[in-house]
């Protein structure tokens, strides 16, 4: 697809890994070229002939920061997430907005840079080498991610609707940046939800992300701080015998029907168009650009796991095991929404949720579903706190995530079992080329 969402690894096999298998290696992805599946863990790390997987093809995997869009949209989902909203400082003004993106946009160039140093293994980024060419400022590089290639990471930048006051740039706030309207099962805390900016991140290493969100929050300093933050997960590369879509805290196959790039329509339902969109009021300057929509989904986990697994599948509409539609077939089988069974009730139940979210059931609405599993602990009313970081991509989110919300609110049986905490929305415009920073064309157009 884009080049900033084609994960490559080096030319040059790993010490110990031939390059046959290095292609045959959907963690190194080099030469394999794009890595796109329909859920979170779907371009997961695989050997040939079940050999195990050397290290170094997790860490040599990398994604081009430079592209005509974002990376971190299209690709799966990584191992590990952190999602973060910033607030910009009382003073900081648009310029000030604009020196602080352009020192994240060159901190994620350098980080997401592959190279080789005297002494590193291949992967390993000259960025985090003492006094490489392109090594980040001493006051950023705490060496937390030294020893360590690239591992997918991606770093995503988004604005939110009150990044546009602050910076005296209303006149180019989006239409379609308009709040999301409130939703009946909402039980949301203002204090972790939207924000000036939001920042994404995702690595296949837990050190190489965690390195990225420091240098990020040192590069803020003096121009914006932390509003929230959350951290979630998925399967690490490697993990299952074969590349597969991922399973959500519930144990469900989750983001089988994702939209997939190799649909028609697909850039036309993720992506701002070339100069914009009218209909959506997406200015110029987001174009090759997607709109995130951001929510704190806590799942309620023992209330779920009191059902047998058969209700279990009839709340989703999937079987557990290996997420085939209750409408019969396997997993990619579109679902028979139609289909009757021998009792005469239909196959996949009227509340169920793949029934409720299916496009035929929304008018043909759909977004791009790329989440992060978390676990925050034992809440005090003594219950798993975890659920799943939901980030849903869209050209236009009252075209997407608000007609299937509306939807899912009043009759997904899904939804007694989930409460959303948290949400966001924000502007997330196209990429940069070599020397421009992301949001130049809006900061400085």
């Amino acid at each position: 697809m884009e080049s900033a969402e084609s994960v490559r690894g080096e030319d040059a096999a790993p010490a110990g890994l031939s390059r046959r298998r290095l292609l045959g290696t959907a963690g190194a992805a080099g030469a394999a070229g794009l890595v796109v599946g329909g859920g979170a863990g779907a371009g997961v790390a695989r050997a040939v002939r079940d050999e195990p997987v050397a290290l170094s093809t997790v860490g040599s995997a990398y994604v081009p920061f430079e592209g005509a869009r974002q990376a971190g949209i299209v690709g799966p989902a990584q191992a590990v997430g952190h999602l973060v909203a910033f607030d910009l400082v009382p003073g900081a003004d648009r310029k000030a907005a604009a020196a602080l993106l352009r020192r994240w946009s060159d901190a994620v160039r350098t980080m997401t840079r592959p190279g080789t140093q005297p002494g590193t293994q291949p992967g390993t980024r000259t960025g985090t080498s003492p006094g490489g060419r392109d090594a980040l400022p001493s006051s950023y590089d705490d060496q937390i991610a030294y020893d360590a290639g690239p591992s997918s990471l991606t770093v995503t930048f988004g604005f939110g609707r009150s990044f546009f006051g602050r910076t005296g740039l209303t006149g180019r706030l989006p239409g379609a940046l308009a709040p999301l309207p409130d939703f009946a099962g909402d039980a949301l805390d203002p204090k972790r939800s939207n924000g000036d900016l939001w920042v994404q991140i995702g690595a296949d290493d837990a050190l190489v992300a965690f390195h990225a969100l420091r240098v990020l929050q040192k590069a803020a300093r003096d121009t914006a701080g932390v509003r929230w933050q959350m951290n979630g997960f998925n399967r690490t590369p490697g993990a299952t015998a074969h590349p597969m879509t991922g399973r959500n805290l519930m144990g469900q196959i989750d983001g089988t029907n994702n939209p997939k790039p190799t649909d028609a329509d697909f850039d036309q339902r993720i992506f701002v168009p070339a100069g914009g969109s009218a209909d959506s009021g997406s200015p110029a300057w987001m174009a090759g650009g997607s709109y995130a929509v951001v929510r704190r989904i806590r799942m309620l986990l023992d209330s779920w796991d009191h059902l047998s697994v058969a209700r279990q599948e009839k709340v989703i509409g999937r079987r557990k095991s290996d997420g085939a539609p209750l409408s019969g077939g396997t997993e990619t089988t579109p679902v028979d929404l139609a289909k009757v069974g021998a009792d005469g009730a239909l196959a996949v139940a009227g509340d169920a949720h793949v029934r409720v979210a299916a496009p035929a059931s929304n008018g043909g609405a759909a977004m791009l579903r790329r989440a992060f599993s978390y676990h925050d602990g034992i809440g005090t009313d003594g219950t798993p706190d975890a659920g799943l970081l939901f980030v849903a991509w869209q050209a236009d989110p009252l075209k997407g995530f608000v007609p299937v919300q509306r939807k899912l609110d009043g009759g997904d049986g899904l939804s007694r079992f989930l409460r959303h905490e948290a949400s966001g929305l924000f502007a997330v415009p196209g990429g940069c080329g070599p020397g421009e920073y992301v949001g130049q064309r809006l900061l400085e157009g």
